[in-house]
C-alpha cells in the first residue's frame, strides 16, 4: 500500500527518542532540513510489477496527492494502471513505432509515413504523447482547414491521428485518446458521387491514344480493372474455355522502383471477358507481341518475377502511372475536347463506366462487387447505387399485372362476397 511522505515536516521526539504529542494526543511536528526546498508531499507506492514508484506536489496540496494515490491504487486493482510517466515517451517515437507495426503493403506503408511526417510530425512530433490534448488536436486541424487542404484529406490525416494514439492507448502510454474527444469538430471524408463517362468520350479518348496504348481504354471498360492491374495484365492470364479473366497481380512502384504485387486486398477474382474484348485483344497482340518483363514481388527486394505483359512501353518497358498519365493519357484528353481534366478523369474513370453498364444490363450489386474486388458489397452499393435502374416502371407493371389477374379470376369475386 502506497503512503504519503511530507518532506517538509517530521514527527518531533523528545530526549528519550519518543514521539512528543500536543495537548490532542497528535504527533507535534518539526521542519525538516529540506523545508521550503523543492515539493512537500511525495506519494510512494508500487507499480504492478513491485517497482516502487513517486510522484510530488506543492505545499497546500496534500488533498491532491491522496486522490493521486487512490487513483493508482484503485487502477492497480482493475488493471487500468498507467505509469504516470509512460505518457513522457515523444509523439514522434509512439507514431515510428506505429509505422513499423503496419501490415499493410509497402506502397501504403509509404503512404502512411509520407502523411505522418508531413502532416503529423511538424505539429505533434516533439510533444510528449501525455501531453496532448483535444485543444491541440482541434487547433491542428484548424491549421489544416487554413492550409486549404480538403475535408477528404483532413479525415484522412485525423484517421491517422487516431490509430497512432490508440496504439499509444494499447501501449499503455495514456488512458484515453484524446481525438475522440467529443467537443472535437471531426472531419468527414466526402464521397463525390460518381458520374460515369459517355461511351462517346470513351471512343473520343481511345481513338487520341497512340496506337500502342489503346488497351488502356479496352481493358479497363471491358474488365472493370484499376490502373496498376491493368498494367500488370497478360493474356496468359485468359482462360479462353471459360472466357474468364484471372485478375492476380498489379504494377505498383514501391521506394521509386516498380513491382509486381498482389491486387488491391490482395485478393485475386475472376472477371468473366467477352469474346469481342478478346477479339480486340488477340488484334493488338498480333501488332504488339506480349513482352516478358521480370520485376521483384511484392517489393524492390522480393522474388524475380516474370510476365508476359500485353501492353508495354515502346521501349519493352513496364508502364509506370504517372509517366502513363502525363505522357499519354492527358494529351488524348484534351484532342479529345476534355480541356480541363479533374481527378474524376483518370483511368480509373473506365471502371465506373464498367460498373454503370453491368448495373443498367440488370446485374447485381454482389456480383458486381466480385468483379470489381471489392471486399464489401455494401461499399458496392454505396459507390453505385445512384446508378442503379429506377425501379418505378417495375413497380407499377408487378402492381397492375396483379389487379389484372385478380380482376380477370371470377373466383376472387366470389370469395369477396
Amino acid at each position: 500500500m502506497g503512503h504519503i511522505q511530507d518532506r517538509w515536516y517530521k514527527p518531533a521526539k523528545d530526549a528519550k527518542g519518543n514521539l512528543r504529542l500536543n495537548a490532542r494526543g497528535r504527533p507535534v511536528l518539526e521542519k525538516t532540513e529540506l523545508f521550503g526546498v523543492g515539493m512537500r508531499y511525495k506519494v510512494r507506492y508500487l507499480d504492478p510489477d513491485g517497482s516502487e514508484r513517486s510522484k510530488s506536489f506543492p505545499d497546500k496540496q496534500k488533498k491532491r496527492a491522496e486522490d493521486f494515490l487512490i487513483e493508482m491504487e484503485s487502477d492497480k486493482r482493475e488493471g487500468k494502471y498507467i505509469d504516470p510517466r509512460a505518457g513522457l515517451v515523444l509523439f514522434e517515437v509512439v507514431a515510428q513505432s506505429w509505422l513499423d507495426s503496419q501490415t499493410v503493403d509497402y506502397t501504403s506503408r509509404e503512404r502512411f509515413a509520407t502523411r505522418v511526417n508531413v502532416h503529423l510530425l511538424p505539429y505533434f512530433g516533439k510533444k510528449a504523447v501525455g501531453s496532448i490534448r483535444p485543444s491541440h488536436i482541434q487547433t491542428w486541424l484548424r491549421k489544416l482547414q487554413d492550409a486549404e487542404a480538403s475535408e477528404t484529406s483532413r479525415a484522412l490525416y485525423f484517421g491517422h491521428l487516431v490509430s497512432i494514439l490508440n496504439f499509444a492507448m494499447a501501449d499503455k502510454k495514456i488512458s484515453e485518446n484524446p481525438a475522440l474527444s467529443k467537443v472535437i469538430s471531426r472531419p468527414r471524408a466526402s464521397r463525390n458521387q460518381v458520374v460515369p463517362w459517355s461511351r462517346e468520350r470513351a471512343r473520343g479518348v481511345r481513338d487520341n491514344l497512340p496506337r500502342r496504348y489503346k488497351p488502356a481504354v479496352d481493358v479497363p471498360a471491358g474488365l472493370g480493372l484499376r490502373k496498376g492491374e491493368l498494367f500488370g495484365f497478360s493474356l496468359d492470364d485468359v482462360d479462353r474455355t471459360k472466357d474468364l479473366a484471372y485478375i492476380t497481380r498489379q504494377v505498383r512502384v514501391v521506394a521509386g522502383q516498380p513491382v509486381f504485387a498482389p491486387p488491391k486486398g490482395g485478393k485475386s477474382r475472376e472477371v468473366p471477358i467477352g469474346r469481342k474484348l478478346l477479339g480486340l485483344l488477340d488484334e493488338y497482340a498480333e501488332e504488339f507481341p506480349a513482352t516478358e518483363v521480370t520485376l521483384p514481388w511484392s517489393h524492390p527486394g522480393g522474388e524475380p518475377t516474370t510476365v508476359r505483359l500485353l501492353m508495354v512501353t515502346g521501349y519493352g518497358k513496364v508502364l509506370i502511372a504517372e509517366r502513363f498519365r502525363v505522357n499519354f493519357w492527358l494529351p488524348a484528353l484534351k484532342d479529345a475536347g476534355v480541356e480541363k481534366p479533374t481527378r474524376a478523369d483518370g483511368v480509373h474513370a473506365l471502371r465506373h463506366l464498367y460498373a454503370s453498364v453491368l448495373l443498367d444490363a440488370g446485374e447485381s450489386i454482389k456480383a458486381l462487387s466480385q468483379y470489381l474486388g471489392h471486399t464489401d458489397p455494401g461499399f458496392t452499393l454505396r459507390v453505385y447505387t445512384h446508378l442503379l435502374p429506377s425501379s418505378h416502371a417495375r413497380t407499377r407493371k408487378a402492381v397492375d399485372d396483379f389487379f389484372d389477374d385478380t380482376l380477370g379470376d371470377p373466383a376472387s369475386d366470389d370469395r369477396a362476397a
